[in-house]
């Protein structure tokens, strides 16, 4: 039963349907709310056909060569067993390529800066309208109240959240469709947009045509977003889902530029909406209640992609080794507390920072155009591995690096005016995990290992020394060794000369991550029959470290096997047939202060500690149960001091 929950979400069902449209869409599905009042008032306020025209045919065909052709039909075929996500395809194309970690890490950190500007800008641009109502609303408490709520609904689990939102969602596209049919009913004309014709002579002939772009970008923001959470809803479930919401998107898109081509010649100041001006008079309040909806939930696809790339970067080495928490037993259904808190109080600082939308709108979209380049050049490499034809892949970048290059260009004069704080913010995150990367590699380059066998007589021997006490039954620790026949020279200095830990079985666990995301296997290596034996599990990327949990099942069937004996050893307690205890040690290591680093390595692993005083200890981390865990604190010696001259003088 649980195996089957795990699946359902991925295959096509109306409730996949209905999860979709609450979780997926809020971001690029609430953009009718600004991008054409955007595109006209950056076009100089004047209403006039050529930019009505040329308005509307931009944003048909980024809506159906960005997010439709690259995201839904070419970039969704790029899922690790239903993950998806930029990390996800990095983890695709590695082993032949690792120098796209590059890529990798820019274009996750952009979208994670996306991901605090998103909630804000959304949120206030919903209260704001509450604005034609009640002019005098105060809007900064209300969104912080509204952020909150919404950052304490997240530990409920996608699931629930999408089926609440999913209803209110569809309500909203439904709304969308038939305000832009009975627009478009009275200017039917507003169609022969769809001819590209329109866009290129907007872009091209148009005084500072091109700029448009920025606004123009903004009906596809959440492009990324909807790859990222592949899979909190499966493939399916996503392409059927945005055939409805594109259509309801595009009729209400023409049915505003119906709207403003019988306004041609005014000026559209920034009071007036033509998302508003579609609506009759009398279903103007109706209309602002369900816009302020689901404005507030636009912002859940950026948080739940957040989770999704968190957990992908831990995997990585790119994020230090947060808690991650799995609120449903369906698969694909993630949760990290600290990153929610962590985006919760970036949000705030956005919204105290800026105060109204209009202010966000400078720095949202800038970041994202940079996580798409990403993505291309990624997805790129990945046909290329699938054996697609170099034609083919060649028409793919060209066209994708084209449009997302002028999107960044255009969208760079926001950089002075608000921009800078999204580049800020993905610098910082850049500068997180480059440290988490680095340091990885600086202490596994010179971590010493040995060759366990070497030690096995000394194991048995202390064993069965009855002239040193006793430290546990069954000694338990977790090794980073990938070779079965190695362990850490540490771990040997902890059995034998911190504190000699005399032990009637020695266990050591080992836990390797793999590029799978539900893989749940293990391999048992009897090293000396019931008395030294390791553990090594294999674990999928996005299966909850439960290592006590795990350990337990395990014991439970070499027990069954009739492979070990875990009765206590003591005559006393054997005779009646008392299990032994079992012991884990976990050795922290810390930087020993006879480290002779370069500079530049030095200052990584400096930052590197500071950032894990923030995170929980490593017990936490595999789940041990912390009553039975003893933390060894091991000086971690990469780089000795050498040439130490010191001189007696008595």
């Amino acid at each position: 039963m649980e195996k089957q929950s795990a699946h359902a979400h991925s295959r096509l069902t109306t409730g996949g349907l209905l999860i979709a449209l609450g979780i997926i869409y809020g971001d690029i599905g609430t953009s009718p709310l600004y991008v054409m009042k955007a595109i006209i008032l950056s076009g100089g306020s004047v209403v006039n056909m050529d930019l009505v025209y040329g308005g509307v045919s931009c944003v048909f065909w980024t809506l159906t060569l960005q997010t439709t052709v690259k995201y839904v039909l070419l970039t969704l075929q790029a899922d690790n067993n239903g993950e998806g996500g930029i990390f996800s395809l990095y983890t695709l194309v590695r082993k032949k390529a690792r120098w796209l970690i590059v890529p990798a890490v820019i274009g996750g950190s952009a979208l994670l800066a996306d991901g605090i500007i998103t909630p804000p800008i959304s949120v206030s641009s919903a209260i704001e309208g509450l604005r034609i109502i009640n002019p005098g609303i105060p809007t900064v408490p209300i969104v912080l109240a509204i952020l909150t709520v919404l950052f304490v609904a997240q530990s409920f689990g996608t699931q629930i959240v999408g089926k609440a939102f999913g209803p209110i969602m569809f309500v909203w596209f439904a709304m969308l469709a038939i305000l832009g049919m009975h627009s478009i009913f009275l200017h039917p004309e507003v169609l022969q947009a769809a001819n590209p014709a329109y866009a290129y002579r907007l872009l091209v002939e148009y005084p500072q045509g091109f700029w448009l772009l920025g606004a123009v970008f903004l009906c596809t923001t959440g492009a990324e977003a909807l790859y990222s959470d592949l899979g909190h809803c499966g493939r399916d479930n996503i392409r059927v889902s945005w055939l409805f919401v594109k259509l309801c998107l595009l009729l209400n898109y023409f049915g505003q530029a119906a709207w403003l081509t019988q306004h041609t010649g005014e000026s559209l100041s920034d009071k007036v909406n033509p998302f508003y001006g579609v609506m009759p008079g009398w279903f103007l309040p109706i209309g602002i209640a369900i816009a302020t909806l689901a404005a507030i939930i636009a912002s859940q696809a950026l948080i739940t992609g957040s989770f999704t790339l968190i957990g992908e970067a831990i995997r990585l080495n790119l994020w230090p080794k947060v808690r991650l928490r799995y609120p449903t037993n369906v698969k694909g259904q993630l949760f990290v507390p600290s990153v929610n808190w962590l985006l919760w109080a970036g949000c705030v600082a956005v919204v105290l920072y800026f105060r109204e939308s209009e202010n966000m709108e400078a720095a949202y979209g800038l970041a994202i155009t940079v996580t798409m380049l990403a993505t291309t050049v990624l997805m790129a490499y990945y046909l290329h591995l699938r054996k697609v034809s170099k034609i083919l892949i060649g028409l793919f970048v060209g066209v994708y690096m084209a449009i997302e290059l002028s999107f960044l260009v255009a969208n760079l004069i926001k950089f002075p005016h608000g921009g800078w704080v999204s580049v800020a913010i993905g610098a910082a995150l850049i500068t997180v995990m480059y440290v988490m990367l680095q340091a990885f590699y600086i202490k596994r380059r010179l971590t010493e290992e040995v060759r366990l066998d070497k030690y096995v007589e000394g194991l048995k021997e202390l064993s069965e020394d009855e002239s040193v006490p006793k430290y546990s039954t069954h000694l338990v620790f977790m090794t980073g060794a990938d070779r079965k026949n190695y362990i850490e020279s540490k771990i040997i200095y902890s059995i034998f000369q911190k504190r000699p830990k005399r032990a009637d079985i020695y266990w050591f666990l080992h836990v390797y991550t793999t590029d799978e995301p539900y893989t749940m296997d293990y391999t048992v290596h009897h090293i000396v029959p019931n008395d030294v034996i390791r553990v090594d599990f294999r674990l999928g990327f996005r299966v909850e470290q439960r290592i006590n949990l795990y350990f337990r099942k395990v014991v439970e069937n070499l027990v069954e096997n009739g492979e070990v004996d875990i009765t206590s050893r003591y005559e006393s307690l054997s005779r009646q047939n008392v299990i032994g205890d079992f012991r884990f040690v976990v050795l922290e290591k810390y930087m020993s202060v006879e480290n002779d680093l370069p500079w530049k390595e030095n200052l990584v692993m400096k930052a590197y500690y500071i950032l894990k005083d923030f995170i929980a200890s490593e017990d936490k981390w595999f789940g041990l149960d912390t009553s039975s865990v003893k933390i060894e604190k091991v000086p971690l010696l990469i780089n000795p001091v050498q040439d130490v001259e010191l001189t007696r003088i008595g």
